[in-house]
């Protein structure tokens, strides 16, 4: 019992990645928001191609931050890899004061997954139907209204303070640790208006409790179209803004075998019709494509943010 005890861990060294064990794939946001959804797919795709288990684990907290750090400071063998947001990878280091993580020194970049538009809504009780009715009633009740997001620095908060600045509104933040809290804040009457990505969205919208008044998307949404984007209605940075997209990233010393590995299995699993269809049907966009790819999306989009900060003087503090 004993030599086999001693034998085991030198036999599973000698496995070929990812065959030792298991893949934690870490969400920094809570389960049921859109994040965890893409996250919970992908996974079970790349499970296929691997041959391997990929178990989630949900790490909520400061708007992505939380989640960022355990994957930057896990050991560089592939066996912890990140789901990387817009918030996590492009917003937070800028936004937050108090970020520890610097997406493009600390990780490897693996792949962009998918982007995935945003809607704005109400529950019936505003009595709103439509864009003019919601910035008719969000003016009238000032900082009566709130807007919640995944956390201070999220690429919600974010939003929020943009949309105010270009509506001139005064909605309040009320910040969250993932999107699944913020969808139930807006149903229980907790906050006024919802931003949200589709997917967590869509079950309540189908269902009558949720009112979509606009959509941030390239193109209006195939199962809302009569939901204009906010880009019709005059406002196109607001609307590149609220695209959310997704990647997977590993610690920065991790080898470029293993993101080469990674890279394939997310690539393959993404071209699955099935995964598509199961993706396409909650309104996300299948992205892949390579690490290069990844990190241009990450600098292309902390220059926006990193511009928008400074014109609005958006702040953490906030």
């Amino acid at each position: 019992m004993g030599l086999t005890s001693v034998a085991l861990p030198s036999w599973a060294q000698t496995q070929p990645y990812p065959q030792q064990r298991p893949i934690k794939l870490v969400v920094p946001f809570a389960a049921g928001g859109s994040t965890d959804i893409v996250a919970r797919l992908v996974a079970e795709g790349m499970q296929a191609q691997f041959q391997q288990t990929i178990y989630i684990e949900n790490k909520a907290g400061a708007g992505g931050m939380l989640g960022a750090e355990l994957v930057a400071h896990a050991a560089a063998d592939g066996y912890t890899v990140g789901l990387g947001s817009i918030s996590s990878l492009a917003v937070n280091p800028v936004v937050l004061k108090a970020a520890r993580v610097q997406p493009l020194q600390d990780f490897k970049m693996v792949v962009p997954l998918a982007s995935i538009a945003s809607v704005f809504a109400v529950p019936p009780s505003a009595g709103v139907r439509d864009f003019a009715q919601f910035l008719q009633a969000a003016r009238k009740h000032g900082d009566a209204w709130a807007v919640g997001s995944s956390g201070v620095g999220s690429v919600g908060h974010v939003i929020l303070e943009a949309l105010n600045a270009d509506l001139g509104l005064r909605m309040r933040h009320i910040p969250f640790k993932g999107m699944g809290p913020v969808v139930q804040s807006a149903l229980s009457g907790q906050t006024q208006v919802l931003s949200d990505q589709y997917p967590s969205s869509a079950p309540h919208i189908k269902a009558g409790y949720l009112i979509p008044f606009a959509v941030a998307a390239n193109q209006r949404l195939q199962a809302l179209p009569q939901v204009p984007t906010l880009k019709e209605l005059g406002y196109p940075q607001l609307n590149a803004l609220a695209i959310t997209w997704f990647g997977l990233v590993v610690p920065a010393a991790t080898p470029d075998t293993v993101v080469q590995r990674l890279n394939q299995a997310a690539n393959a699993a993404l071209v699955q019709p099935e995964l598509q269809a199961r993706l396409k049907a909650l309104g996300v966009d299948v992205l892949g494509g390579t690490s290069a790819d990844l990190v241009r999306m990450v600098e292309e989009t902390s220059a926006q943010v990193r511009t928008l900060v400074q014109q609005r003087g958006i702040t953490d503090g906030m």
